[in-house]
């Protein structure tokens, strides 16, 4: 394996597609599987790198979309890139803006050769092909790239209309995708293909087999997290799995309730990302190895108990539910960014039991014994959701 770069499978699982593995960048080695909290600006929302070190987060994500308008990746590519600017000296994975490009779809114009849009404080006018979505990334400096993407939400009842439309996207993500390899110009950052194919599990593994023909570093799955059931996204995940190689990273996008993620590295997955641990801790969310509570709630008013007594990180160390529940009530700033530590520290706790379960053989029996003890909704919770902004 390339010292700079490059990935091996350290163990699998026999009972499942579990494995664990590590991945080298110039910043450091992953240990996979691995969760990615987001810094979409090129911070964590109101979390130290310290802190994030000092709970074991082994790399972060920057979003391409939102740099690239401000402040700008020329600017930070003068500071030593996203790592010097943000003080960050671990890895790094920046998305292409494709997500973004989604969710302002009113403001967009999409072509076969890129994407035009408005940003949407000041107006201005943006074009993202793939060609420059690379040219960004390699100003920014990630360890870990994306290609430029087109999809949209999975519709509740598929039709062959959308069938068709799913096609048309999958088609242009793919010629999308060997424009961007052809226009990579660094040898030290991993390029990841992604895979397409919305809700249809035959364009799902068609997608994943042309995108591993082309050749990646790496090979991500899109277009999930967006409305699909779980069940569905199951079975649309295995599809895009089955073609892509073994001896190389597999990256779910976007998805990150602690449920989904556990299931996710059952079905082979190595790399994860998501909002939920720091969107949650903001609105008084907290998971604990038992579910995610809602320290808003009355119950916890008097409670001097930890957040989750089998923690070990040090918002549990040190405060109780009842002081963390008083900052959010008196809107302190503090209490946000305790319990928003709290959970990324809850989730690298869950990416280590994984991994040694997994190193142990034993990653089934863990994962039905965690899904025996995990409610995702537990009592008083209602509102622990993904739809919490």
């Amino acid at each position: 394996m390339d010292t700079l770069k490059g990935f091996q499978v350290v163990a699998e699982d026999h009972a499942s597609a579990a494995r664990t593995g590590l991945i080298q960048t110039p910043h450091g080695e992953v240990r996979t599987p691995a969760f990615f909290p987001v810094g979409t600006h090129g911070a964590v929302r109101g979390i130290d790198p310290a802190e994030l070190e000092s709970v074991g987060v082994s790399g972060l994500l920057g979003n391409t979309y939102h740099l690239h308008l401000r402040p700008g990746e020329a600017l930070i590519q003068k500071h030593g890139g996203l790592h010097g600017f943000m003080a960050w000296s671990h890895p790094i994975l920046t998305d292409s803006g494709g997500y973004q490009v989604h969710s302002l779809d009113h403001l967009c114009e999409r072509s076969e050769d890129g994407v035009r849009f408005r940003d949407p404080s000041d107006g201005s006018q943006h074009f993202l092909s793939p060609e420059r979505c690379i040219e960004i990334q390699e100003a920014l400096g990630a360890d870990f790239i994306v290609i430029l993407d087109e999809f949209e939400p999975i519709p509740l009842d598929r039709t062959q209309a959308d069938a068709a439309r799913v096609r048309k996207m999958m088609e242009r993500t793919l010629r999308w995708a060997e424009r961007a390899k052809s226009s990579c110009k660094r040898k030290d950052q991993q390029l990841f293909g992604i895979v397409q194919g919305g809700g249809f599990e035959d364009l799902r593994e068609e997608s994943a087999e042309r995108t591993r023909a082309l050749g990646f570093d790496g090979y991500a799955i899109g277009g999930l997290g967006v409305g699909e059931d779980t069940n569905a996204r199951a079975l649309l995940v295995s599809a895009a799995l089955r073609p892509l190689p073994l001896d190389q990273p597999r990256y779910l996008m976007g998805i990150g309730h602690p449920e989904d993620v556990v299931e996710a590295v059952n079905l082979g997955v190595d790399l994860f990302d998501c909002v939920i641990p720091t969107r949650h801790g903001r609105h008084g969310v907290a998971f604990t190895n038992t579910g995610p509570i809602q320290l808003r709630n009355a119950r916890f008013r008097i409670d001097d108990s930890p957040l989750d007594p089998a923690c070990t990180c040090p918002v549990c160390a040190r405060f109780s539910r009842a002081y963390l529940r008083h900052l959010l009530a008196a809107r302190e700033m503090l209490g946000p960014r305790l319990v928003s530590l709290h959970n990324i520290a809850f989730y690298m706790q869950l990416m280590t039991a994984m991994r040694d379960a997994i190193g142990r053989g034993e990653f089934s029996s863990w994962r039905d014994n965690w899904r025996r003890s995990y409610e995702p909704k537990s009592v008083g919770s209602s509102d622990a959701t993904d739809s919490a902004a």
